[in-house]
């Protein structure tokens, strides 16, 4: 029996595809590599490249192996980029989640994990932390094509015999411990991730987007979550639906949040290195503090979080990117040599 990650080859996934194995699991890949890279699946992965879909891909991933369970974490995330083209997020996160669960059904594929997002709250006011009930007002596409398809699981689940658990992410950072994957996207948005690229002097400076919020600090606080952390809750949603659990939607943070100045004083602590900041206007749709409510994850899927910890959080991220940086080196070395050897 074995699980299919898809967007295997991401940030998350492929931390999924690599705590499965640590588990014993026996994993597949599917990942189309727009966004991730070969390199991070692990080796004894099976992979597959292409779209999730891809219904002819999907029904050979099937035929091949015996899937028991899905893993869905492939799919757009960049806010900005969902409002300039709404279109292509309901497209490759509400339909492309429909083609799957309807394959994944055909199959008789009863177990399945989605990637959702505290943006499906939209700008929540009052009631910190976001508990689950909390009413769901996304602000802008991406967390409208999450929330879409959330809704679509579970009418599904309520017509066939098909269970799942979404989670909702707050703020997912850093990196696996063993240094084995880690956030590698180009032109990614996380916080933690600009900083401490600011702080290997990769990119000149970080942007805050207000000072002005009813915060200790004023600027806007966050509920980071270590990703090793996230993807533990996706085991433990897994077994759960092994043990007959009913359909779950369920918070992933850690309850307690930190502000902007505080990331990038960790950083800075931890780096030993100066970090530029550039001060702006708050950005519309921003909220003063986004903090998770995890109870039920804690309750239902016996999810104990293990990595609470902001400056462990930076310490990983950053020595991922000394791992990129390093790559990269060594990527241009193995790029020169290709060249010199051509012969014109």
């Amino acid at each position: 029996m074995a699980v299919l990650v898809t967007g295997g080859a991401g940030y998350i996934g492929s931390h999924m595809a690599w705590a499965l194995l640590d588990a014993g699991e026996d994993v597949v890949v599917i990942d189309r590599l727009s966004t991730g890279f070969r390199w991070a699946v692990p080796d004894a992965a099976r992979f597959y490249l292409g779209d999730v879909g891809d219904q002819a891909l999907l029904a050979q991933i099937f035929a091949e192996n015996d899937i028991e369970a899905i893993m869905h974490f492939a799919g757009s995330i960049i806010v900005p980029q969902s409002v300039a083209h709404p279109l292509d997020y309901y497209e490759n996160n509400t339909s492309k989640t429909r083609l799957l669960a309807a394959a994944a059904i055909d199959a008789g594929i009863r177990h399945f994990v989605f990637s959702s997002t505290a943006a499906v709250y939209g700008d929540q006011k009052e009631d910190m932390p976001v508990l689950e009930s909390a009413p769901t007002l996304p602000k802008n596409p991406y967390g409208q094509s999450k929330l879409m398809s959330e809704l679509m699981l579970r009418d599904a689940a309520a017509a066939h015999d098909f269970r799942f658990v979404a989670l909702r992410y707050f703020n997912v950072a850093g990196a696996d411990p063993l240094g084995r994957t880690g956030l590698s996207t180009i032109g990614a948005t996380h916080l933690i991730k600009l900083a401490c690229e600011a702080a290997l002097g990769e990119r000149p400076g970080v942007d805050i987007y207000g000072t002005d919020y009813p915060t200790p600090d004023g600027t806007g606080v966050r509920d980071y979550i270590h990703v090793t952390d996230l993807v533990e809750a996706h085991l433990k949603a897994l077994s759960y639906l092994r043990r007959g659990g009913e359909p779950l939607i369920a918070n992933c943070g850690y309850g307690r949040g930190y502000s902007v100045l505080e990331v990038l004083n960790a950083v800075k602590r931890i780096s030993g290195q100066s970090v530029d900041v550039h001060y702006g206007p708050r950005r519309p749709g921003d909220a003063a503090s986004v903090v998770a409510n995890s109870t039920l994850a804690r309750r239902l899927l016996e999810w104990q979080p293990r990595h609470d910890d902001l400056d462990l959080i930076v310490e990983t991220a950053i020595a991922w990117e000394g791992q990129l940086a390093a790559r990269r080196v060594e990527d241009l070395r193995s790029l020169h040599q290709r060249l010199a050897a051509v012969r014109f």
